[in-house]
């Protein structure tokens, strides 16, 4: 009989722990961290450290690593292949290098250099990830940079497994064991990339005709271990896989609903991750051992830190993108221990050593959730020139910007952000750009358009560039997670300013609106109204009843377009007066019963009328609440049926519904 106490002791521990940590706001894993090591073998021994508890918490990392493979497509990973085979490449050599030689002068032993080297020159995917997913820095340069080291790290660990036997037995064949490794690794993730997009779109459809959640879960779930177990079998990593895994599934339709269906699964997995990294973390090793730990830590953290910074910088990287991306870097990780258990099995690294290395990695696991959460600290700090050039930026685009009010700020000026541009240009309202393509910005510019250098996300930025002047916010790229950074940070500096955000197509909708986002216009179902306008002009339907249709079904679709100004030549439908909203205006003059009223004393909601804005002397108030007064000489803008209409009027100038 087994015991569920130590089970659910762990439970408890770990539900305290991250409660604590989110409560002072700090990173939970720390507290998974924390309650692994007081469960593990080393305190209370409550968890027993074997390989059904490490392989639990390796399942957490595929499902973690997933789902970054949902978020990232063939394309892109092309597009990051100066990242990944560039400075991940040259991190990995030149960290395995240098460690290689501080371990050799010290111990005279230069295979253990190799593999103590090799071991520390990995980062924590799982942490490093996480973190970045959390902070919506996933897509931003340092998160990039962090991103494409972590593949090819992944992608390293297979020469180091195969070197290192080698080196301990003295193979005759080590040229061709990395030949074959290599030619293996080509094979299996070219036969992946071929044949994965052809098969898993037809393959989900079949499943999701079945309209079965359940099936759909377990599909899921069959597809992401059965890949990492393929990848496995070919000498890959399972992390790897599952990101193959999560690339191959973010090139279907069924995309956001995989996203959906394992957070629960990928979330809980992850802790149990983290508790199994807590629990090697031995107390005899640190107290008899500090000397040899924190040798290591120093080897471990400065060192990588100084050459992730150099490497990123010599490739082109800005200065605070090196640095944020060095200081996410910078820890050990889940691979150094898979490499220090075979190097002590092979006897390459002295037992003590190993646990030294092993003690100085999950210190620097412990440490690596502050240094991402702090930096932006710590960069404004290290970095004095860079932050004082993008402070002279920051005055540059304030200066610009003052000249601005009542305007229209846009977020991106790609070719939607222009030809909105020129939209307002030709209605004379002004408007403001933000952009961080420094050639687009640097031509527009140049030709006379309002734009500048910043990245709107910033606090900083939107200040500057005279958020709290604008009248609303149009994010006009199609990148979900950038906007609703945007949208926060638009919140947390003006919580009643209107955002606009534009996406592909309808399936970010509501994500976008629970996010804040006022209206979410989809390129998809624009592109289909055209089509569909055009198609009923080619089949003779008269140009006004295409329009109405038109217009009908963007009402229901974006509450902006909700009624409209009825002129003399409108067209209306036989039994459509009666049924379409329309808009109306009613100007309140001295003598009217509502003026000195509060909307909320007229309960014109009652007649089923809603008020849209209020427009006072040259100004529109559209954040109206119960307790707004009404004054002479308002314009009241109402939206509902001609009815409907008609009775709130008479009760704005009369005081009854007629």
């Amino acid at each position: 009989m087994h015991s569920l106490a130590p089970i659910v002791l762990v439970l408890l521990c770990a539900v305290l722990a991250v409660t604590l940590c989110r409560s002072v706001k700090v990173p939970p894993m720390l507290g998974y961290l924390v309650v692994g090591f007081v469960a593990g073998p080393s305190v209370l021994a409550l968890v027993p450290d074997g390989e059904e508890t490490q392989f639990l918490g390796e399942i957490g990392i595929v499902f973690m690593m997933f789902s970054i493979g949902l978020e990232f497509s063939l394309p892109k990973l092309n597009a990051m292949r100066r990242l990944v085979f560039g400075v991940g490449l040259a991190q990995v050599v030149v960290t395995l290098l240098l460690i290689m030689g501080g371990v050799w002068i010290l111990s005279d032993n230069p295979l253990a250099g190799f593999a103590i080297g090799g071991a520390l020159a990995m980062s924590s995917t799982a942490i490093v990830s996480k973190l970045l997913t959390e902070r919506l820095e996933l897509n931003q340069a340092h998160g990039q940079l962090a991103m494409g080291v972590l593949l090819f790290q992944d992608i390293a660990v297979v020469p180091l497994l195969i070197l290192l036997p080698a080196f301990a037995g003295g193979s005759d064949t080590l040229l061709m064991d990395l030949a074959l490794a290599g030619v293996k690794v080509v094979v299996v993730m070219s036969l992946l990339f071929f044949f994965g997009p052809r098969l898993l779109r037809p393959w989900f459809h079949v499943v999701a005709r079945q309209r079965s959640g359940e099936l759909f879960m377990i599909n899921v779930l069959l597809v992401t271990l059965g890949i990492a177990w393929l990848t496995e079998l070919s000498g890959l990593s399972l992390a790897l896989g599952a990101f193959v895994a999560g690339m191959l599934i973010s090139e279907t339709k069924y995309r956001f609903q995989v996203e959906e269906d394992i957070r629960p699964f990928r979330d809980i997995l992850l802790g149990f991750f983290f508790i199994t990294v807590g629990m090697k973390l031995e107390l005899p090793v640190l107290f008899q051992r500090w000397d040899e730990v924190l040798v290591m830590l120093c080897l471990l953290l400065p060192l990588k830190l100084a050459i992730v910074f150099v490497i990123g910088r010599a490739f082109g990287q800005r200065s605070n993108d090196a640095l944020k991306g060095a200081l996410a870097l910078a820890q050990g990780g889940e691979f150094g221990f898979v490499l220090l258990a075979l190097a002590s099995n092979l006897a390459l690294v002295p037992l003590a050593s190993v646990q030294a290395a092993l003690a100085a990695i999950i210190l620097s696991m412990l440490i690596a959730p502050f240094m991402i959460q702090y930096a932006d600290a710590i960069t404004r700090r290290v970095i004095r020139n860079d932050w004082m050039l993008q402070s002279l930026d920051l005055h540059q685009v304030f200066v610009q910007s003052m000249s601005k009010s009542e305007h229209v700020l846009i977020c991106g000026y790609g070719r939607s952000g222009q030809a909105l541009a020129r939209l307002l240009e030709a209605e004379e309202v002004p408007f403001f750009a933000l952009d961080l393509d420094p050639e687009r910005v640097q031509e527009a510019s140049a030709a006379g358009d309002p734009v500048v250098f910043g990245d709107a996300a910033r606090k900083e930025v939107l200040g500057a560039a005279g958020i709290q002047r604008a009248r609303v916010v149009v994010i006009t790229f199609a990148d979900t997670h950038a906007a609703e950074r945007i949208i926060e940070t638009v919140q947390q500096l003006k919580p009643n300013l209107p955002v606009i955000v534009r996406t592909i197509d309808d399936s970010d909708i509501e994500r976008l609106r629970a996010a804040g986002a006022d209206e979410v216009v989809a390129e998809v179902m624009e592109g289909s109204l055209m089509l569909a306008s055009q198609a009923l002009m080619v089949m003779g339907v008269p140009v006004s009843r295409v329009l109405r249709r038109i217009r009908t079904v963007r009402e229901a679709r974006y509450g902006l377009f909700r009624g409209f100004f009825r002129g003399v030549g409108d067209e209306v439908a036989i039994g459509d007066e009666g049924q379409q909203l329309r808009l109306e205006s009613v100007r309140l003059v001295a003598d009217a019963y509502a003026v000195g009223k509060r909307l909320g004393e007229l309960n014109l909601g009652a007649l089923g009328v809603e008020v849209k804005t209020v427009r006072r002397r040259q100004f529109k108030r559209s954040d109206l609440s119960n307790d707004f007064v009404l004054e002479e000489n308002d314009v009241v803008v109402l939206l509902g049926r001609s009815d409907q209409l008609a009775s709130a009027e008479s009760c704005l100038l009369q005081g009854d519904a007629g």
